[in-house]
């Protein structure tokens, strides 16, 4: 975990809240700590309680007020209760990043395991609907506000061994491209970010750092993956004032990779 993102001088959340899932660690955590540093109030909602609890804890003590929320994001009323928790503590919900996700097998679709597929739309897929579902009606009665849904690089092209998550992935792509047409006159706001690989505990699990990642490195303009920075900075920026004219997009943060 890093808890000094680049710093852009800006304090584009002072007095903002967010809620980030997914955010113990990895990605998510990378959101939390950039959003925190620029003045956003922090709800980590996090499988893992304990894990949650401490990147609450390396946040508000470096100043920003955090809490942790134990969030299986496969489960509708949980994500819903998780919600009313940070409107209990923060009073307002300004950013929500729908990071919560597995990587599932690595395995042809025909041999891919059924229990495994249906865990990868229960969270990565199911879990960003259970969220836009509990976030857009806070917004919109509040007059405004700001989704990422966190997709792939994968959500816009193919990968063999990983049809759960690929195609989970796509359709995020599409439910955000949906949801935004129909709620932008409620002032809600809602992108997509899609990074390329970075490795994570997410990542890491099915591809073990070595010969592989160096492959994948070298598929990028800048011959390296992604840093959960990286993806971190997009984030910020998505759901800030400068972005305000911007919903319903699909943003790579790749390095190149899909511009070959």
């Amino acid at each position: 975990m890093s808890d000094s993102p680049r710093d852009n001088g800006s304090r584009r959340y002072a007095g903002k809240a967010a809620w980030v899932s997914g955010g113990a660690s990895g990605l998510g955590y990378a959101c939390c700590t950039r959003l925190a540093h620029e003045g956003a109030r922090v709800a980590i909602a996090d499988i893992d309680l304990k894990a949650a609890t401490a990147a609450a804890d390396a946040l508000s003590a470096a100043g920003t007020p955090a809490i942790a929320i134990q969030c299986d994001v496969a489960d509708p009323l949980a994500v819903e209760q998780a919600i009313e928790v940070t409107l209990a503590a923060f009073g307002r919900l300004d950013i929500a990043v729908n990071n919560a996700g597995i990587s599932g097998a690595l395995t042809d679709i025909v041999q891919y395991p059924l229990d495994i597929w249906n865990r990868v739309m229960a969270i990565n897929l199911n879990g960003v609907y259970h969220g836009l579902r509990a976030q857009i009606p806070v917004m919109a009665k509040q007059g405004g506000g700001a989704i990422v849904n966190m997709a792939s690089l994968l959500g816009t092209v193919g990968f063999p061994g990983a049809s759960a998550y690929v195609a989970a992935k796509h359709a995020v792509v599409g439910m955000t491209k949906t949801a935004a047409v129909e709620f932008g006159a409620a002032n809600v706001r809602i992108n997509a970010v899609c990074p390329s690989f970075i490795k994570t505990p997410l990542t890491l699990g099915p591809i073990p750092d070595g010969p592989v990642w160096a492959a994948l490195a070298a598929k990028h303009a800048f011959n390296r993956c992604a840093e959960p920075e990286d993806a971190a900075a997009m984030v910020a920026f998505l759901g800030s004032d400068d972005a305000r004219f911007l919903t319903g997009a699909v943003y790579l943060v790749d390095g190149g990779y899909t511009a070959v």
